[in-house]
């Protein structure tokens, strides 16, 4: 069977799951590798944990690019193999990899010269601020490997490649658990080690998820003569990944927000909203690895004109991702205390940290909906509608209400806050769903 009667002809419900259980793989072994930073870096103290929370802000700049270029190439390539069209597809690979070098080279360059404010733009406080610098200066070492490594990792699903991404992004999350244990407890290197730790685990990852291109597994290339020469190549990419700039960009600024508001009531705030939002990113990951093994069917799908296709494959991934959230979320509902525990045996960080992983299971339930939507936009080319999206839970809705809960409710705002913005996201993306399912089977068909 081609690649292009496997995308087309494959029941939807099974190419998504096919899709999709790598990628939930990848998720769950790259949250891991992060947890495991918090976990080794929490052994430390409470003012080093809360550093993991604010150099997220900046792992989030960095992604927000990568995926920019990674699902800006991806749609765009996926839509031209649906169309049978080579050629534009390796424009769109190698334009979006080398551009992914560049970008990751210049937030390397300008994070390192003016390190310490950026920090404390993204919400350090004093005592954080020396852990923060730590950890920052090796993240930023790995900024070029973090950037290009979002780009092969997202043409690689939307070619229906998702195994080696797999491979590529589990084997660089398990040298990285390793090399905290080895860095942080036999080296004693502190939060540095930890992030020394990451760096070399992102640069390995880098190099496995290339090897499948060089070897002449995909059909996209990253070879330079393909570097793109038309404006229009340029402007595609963006509109298809604009939404994910926002998505990430937004998520940045929001933990300057949270970490910032979090700030006024101790180092402990900080490091209980870090945790609690790490353990809920490792429990939706799940969620995402079903939708971004959703994508590159739609992608494909949409460009093959088979939009019936489209229309299943959503309602399919959208029932089996809520479905799975259900049952996190009650998990997580029940075993708050022990899972902050794990993380940092603190009092005061474990009682701040329980409340808001309760309130954020409740939420659990409803974030397939934004997310999925927002999956399904951009896939198809709709990059106003999913960046309209996108902007939703990661800060059009969420930073308002940061700021609004925590000046009214004071802590126990701060600790609802994410909660209700993902019910309100929710709500809102709802209509814009629905009114597409409905109209998407009057288009023409192949």
């Amino acid at each position: 069977m081609t690649q292009y009667e496997k995308m087309t002809e494959t029941p939807v419900g099974k190419l998504i799951i096919s899709l999709g259980i790598p990628t939930i793989i990848s998720m769950l072994v790259t949250n891991i590798y992060n947890m495991a930073d918090t976990y080794f870096v929490g052994t430390i103290g409470t003012s080093a944990s809360g550093a993991t929370g604010i150099v997220f802000g900046l792992m989030a700049i960095l992604q927000a690019f990568g995926f920019m270029f990674g699902h800006g190439a991806g749609a765009n390539i996926a839509k031209n193999l649906g169309n049978k069209q080579i050629e534009e597809a390796k424009t769109y690979a190698s334009t979006s990899f080398w551009l992914s070098i560049l970008f990751g080279l210049v937030i390397m360059v300008f994070g390192l010269l003016f390190l310490e404010p950026l920090m404390y733009l993204l919400g350090s406080t004093d005592t954080i601020l020396p852990y923060a610098k730590d950890y920052g200066f090796y993240i930023l070492l790995a900024s070029m490997a973090m950037t290009s490594s979002c780009v092969m990792n997202n043409i690689l699903r939307y070619e229906g490649k998702a195994f080696y991404a797999m491979i590529g992004l589990t084997s660089g999350g398990i040298i990285n658990i390793f090399g905290d244990y080895f860095f942080v407890r036999i080296c004693h290197m502190g939060v540095g080690g930890a992030g020394l730790s990451t760096t070399i685990s992102q640069y390995i990852s880098m190099i496995i998820l290339l090897i499948p291109y060089l070897r002449g597994k995909t059909q996209s290339s990253f070879n330079i003569k393909y570097f793109a020469r038309k404006a229009i190549i340029f402007k595609n990419i963006i509109a298809c990944g604009f939404p994910s700039l926002i998505r990430q960009g937004l998520n940045s600024v929001s933990t300057m927000v949270l970490n910032t508001n979090a700030g006024l009531y101790g180092d402990a705030a900080v490091a209980a909203i870090s945790i609690v939002n790490r353990i809920v990113n490792f429990m939706f990951c799940v969620a995402i690895g079903i939708g971004q093994g959703f994508q590159p069917v739609s992608a494909f799908n949409y460009g093959a004109k088979k939009y019936k296709r489209v229309k299943d494959g959503f309602i399919f991934a959208l029932k089996l991702g809520t479905c799975i959230m259900v049952v996190l979320s009650i998990v997580c509902f029940i075993n708050g205390k022990s899972l902050v525990q794990i993380f940092r045996d603190d009092s005061e960080v474990i009682d701040i940290g329980f409340k808001t992983i309760r309130y954020q299971s409740v939420a659990l339930v409803l974030m397939p909906i934004t997310m999925y939507g927002n999956m399904l936009f951009q896939s198809i080319g709709e990059s106003k509608l999913a960046s309209f999206m996108a902007t939703l839970r990661s800060g059009l809705v969420l930073i308002p209400t940061i700021i609004i809960m925590t000046h009214f409710l004071g802590l126990n705002g701060l600790e609802m806050a994410q909660a209700i913005s993902e019910i309100i996201s929710a709500i809102i993306s709802l209509p814009f769903i629905i009114n597409f399912l409905k109209n998407i089977t009057k288009k023409p068909v192949e």
